[in-house]
């Protein structure tokens, strides 16, 4: 196997497969367990790689070997996401600017940990992600058709947590 060919292909990919995981395992030290492990997998399995674009390739791995280890745990409960403050949040604004963005982003990520997987991998996938519904369909090995139904329910679901959460402001 051409290591070289697997760098470049592969490994400029692991920051998104490891936000994914993180999205999946909803803890930083689960997730980078499960892409170290999705990268072994992905390096013994490379030539299987069919196509040019190893990303959606990568996120199918990463999702199975998430599932597989779900599936051996006795408790699937999944800790709360931890990361870093400033992540997400744009340094050229003022501080109230700022600060506000930084509430934005924890009420969403907030609203979002609170949806089942099937309707949070999908969000992540497109909204944060940037995949087709072509490629999410490709990783998470549904119709298409079960893409877009799971995109536009857990769209409703976070809409409506975020509704709840969010009290109505008045404009200025």
């Amino acid at each position: 196997m051409p290591t070289r060919a697997f760098e470049d292909t592969v490994l400029p990919h692991l920051d998104a497969a490891f936000n994914y995981a993180r999205w999946l395992t909803r803890n930083d030290a689960d997730a980078e367990d499960v892409v170290q492990d999705a990268c072994m997998r992905a390096m013994r399995f490379f030539s299987s790689l069919r196509d040019e674009d190893a990303r959606p390739w990568l996120f199918a791995i990463v999702r199975n070997t998430w599932y597989s280890r779900v599936s051996r745990r006795p408790s699937t409960q999944g800790t709360p996401l931890v990361t870093a403050q400033h992540e997400g949040v744009d340094d050229a604004l003022d501080p109230e600017e700022r600060l506000l963005q930084q509430h934005t982003v924890a009420v969403v990520r907030s609203a979002l940990e609170q949806l089942p997987v099937d309707f949070r991998e999908v969000l992540v996938l497109r909204e944060f992600e940037g995949l087709s519904y072509k490629e999410i369909a490709a990783v998470i090995g549904v119709p298409l058709g079960t893409v877009m139904s799971r995109l536009a329910r857990g769209r409703e679901r976070l809409t409506a947590v975020l509704t709840l959460t969010v009290p109505m402001e008045i404009p200025r």
